[in-house]
């Protein structure tokens, strides 16, 4: 019964392009889904992702006309949230985000904190070679962040909560507005999606995906 309730919350999910502004999420359902978001894993524990909850009706109408993507679901969203991903700067092995991470939150001793920086600054310059670029580290940042949004919206539909995953918008424009309301300064934090919450106002098409077959390749 639970691997059944789980298959029809995937089933249940879609990208909701427009809620009922007149139906709200309680406080508990959100803090619930934060939590979600909050315990979700990420490359070495580092959690480079930073969620600005976005309820001011003003700041969301400054947003309209650059977020092609978020038309209708900017105003009718009962919650509308914007990751952030770390920069380059803000994740480097010596960055305050890391040394944070390592000392305050995993409470590692010193010698464990040199050994994970040392393998973590090889994991940037030669594993995965992020350090070719100032956008590489960024953009590997995103993918965290999209772990926790992911889990942040599956949690949703198992609770009847609707949800849509956003990239379609105008960087600059955005981020600008996003300095100048405080909520990301574009130096230590970047936004890479935004999504909004509630509940639908009509059914969606059928699912479509591909079989099975067409996805998984065993050897």
């Amino acid at each position: 019964m639970q691997k059944e309730e789980i298959l029809s919350a995937y089933n249940f999910r879609h990208a909701c392009k427009e809620f009922d502004p007149d139906r709200k999420i309680t406080d508990e359902d959100f803090a619930f889904l934060l939590e979600t978001a909050r315990l979700s894993p990420s490359s070495y524990g580092f959690e480079p992702w930073k969620i600005a909850v976005l309820q001011d009706p003003v700041i969301r109408e400054k947003l309209r006309p650059y977020s092609w993507g978020a038309q209708k679901q900017l105003p009718t969203a009962s919650h509308f949230v914007l990751f952030l991903a770390r920069t380059r700067d803000a994740l480097m092995p010596g960055s305050e985000h890391i040394r944070h991470m390592v000392e305050d939150v995993q409470k590692l001793p010193p010698e464990a904190v040199e050994n994970k920086k040392r393998v973590y600054r090889k994991f940037l310059e030669s594993d995965f070679e992020l350090l070719d670029t100032d956008r590489a580290v960024w953009d590997w940042a995103g993918k965290q962040a999209y772990i926790a949004l992911g889990n942040m919206m599956t949690a949703a539909a198992l609770i009847g909560i609707d949800s849509c995953p956003i990239e379609g918008f105008e960087h600059e424009p955005v981020e600008r507005i996003l300095r100048e309301e405080g909520i990301a300064d574009g130096e230590q934090l970047r936004l890479v999606c935004m999504v909004g919450f509630g509940f639908r106002v009509r059914e969606p098409r059928p699912k479509t995906r591909q079989s099975i077959e067409e996805i998984v390749t065993w050897r």
